[in-house]
């Protein structure tokens, strides 16, 4: 049974996780994850929800923590299904534990959280994320796991990769974590890291509403973007070709496709889906801005945010880790994304 002091840092986790969940910097949409050990009892976001709702609604799941470490440690396919832990006489909703606790289940320290932070991905795809990391991070403990498919592949990673006194993880192609014992002290960890981490973004002009209402035809159904900083992608040359390449973290692949689609020169809305055969989430116009498809759910807006967040941070001369054939099926393909995709269409 949940002590006092476990019920207090719940509800501090709660408000911690609705701040970050409110900042597009540090995570978007469904993504990123916070939990709490209390006990054997592992408190953790449901998938599919959104941080941001943390205070509002109840988006923490129990699971039980001892018999789903030791299927991580056999290694145990059952472990990629977390709701199978779930503790269900305190889970009334049948709310399903992220599909990253396995990742906050191995983790020693009472308090985990997991970030998409723009900062930590646009240095994570960078072929040299190691070594730039190293500079950034002298003095912190961390240890950088090349990239897994989220759940039991990247908790198995992060097994490899986790020493003694490791409070902070970089995951490739992914994302942030980083650990305490207590809520503040996460919290403090977060923004001490982040700070090291920090990059500057290139600037872009201004998109061309005008022109993108026009490229859009009366009734192509596509329509701006809900963040003005979405266009960046399709504004600036070196974003636009780092996001034509192919898809560089998880959550773009679930929201946006494989990679992000360009209209070439001369074209309109209309022109681009005859050319695919398919009317893709988002289209880029170089130099003009970005239009969404018309019922592109919230998420894939926050999303198409976040890749320009994330390409205007980019070096320019890095080279690039690009999720592969293989691991774009991978995510496609997979029971646990498909279900986070259903919670989010269904708003």
């Amino acid at each position: 049974m949940a002590t006092q002091a476990d019920a207090q840092e719940l509800a501090a986790l709660r408000a911690l996780s609705a701040r970050i969940g409110s900042n597009p910097h540090l995570t978007q949409a469904a993504g990123g994850n916070t939990s709490l050990k209390a006990g054997d009892t592992l408190w953790i976001k449901a998938s599919g929800t959104w941080l941001k709702d943390a205070l509002s609604d109840d988006i923490m799941v129990p699971v039980a923590m001892v018999p789903l470490i030791e299927a991580v440690e056999r290694r145990d396919p059952a472990a990629d299904k977390p709701q199978a832990f779930a503790i269900g006489a305190l889970n009334p909703r049948g709310l399903r534990p992220s599909i990253e606790t396995t990742v906050h289940a191995l983790m020693p320290q009472r308090v985990v959280l997991h970030v998409h932070c723009v900062d930590t991905i646009s240095l994570a795809v960078q072929a040299d994320c190691e070594i730039k990391a190293a500079r950034r991070l002298e003095g912190v403990e961390w240890a950088y796991v090349p990239y897994r498919r989220p759940g039991l592949p990247l908790a198995q990673g992060i097994a490899e990769r986790l020493r003694p006194g490791v409070d902070v993880l970089i995951l490739g192609n992914h994302g942030l974590v980083v650990a305490a014992e207590t809520v503040t002290d996460a919290e403090r960890l977060l923004h001490r890291v982040r700070s090291l981490l920090a990059r500057t973004a290139r600037t872009a002009a201004n998109a061309d509403a005008a022109a993108l209402t026009a490229l859009a035809g009366d009734s192509s159904g596509y329509r701006l973007p809900a963040d003005v900083e979405a266009h960046a992608a399709a504004l600036d040359a070196d974003s636009r070709r780092m996001a034509e390449a192919g898809s560089l973290y998880p959550d773009h692949v679930i929201f946006l496709g494989r990679s992000s689609v360009v209209a070439r020169p001369g074209e309109h809305v209309a022109d681009v889906i005859a050319r695919l055969g398919v009317k893709p989430a988002a289209i880029l116009f170089p130099g003009v801005g970005v239009l969404m498809r018309g019922d592109a759910s919230t998420g894939a807006d926050a999303m198409q945010r976040c890749l320009a967040d994330v390409t205007a941070r980019i070096d320019i001369t890095a080279r690039l880790n690009y999720l592969t054939a293989a691991e774009n099926d991978e995510l496609i393909n997979w029971d646990a994304e498909q279900y986070r995709q259903k919670l989010n269409a269904a708003g």
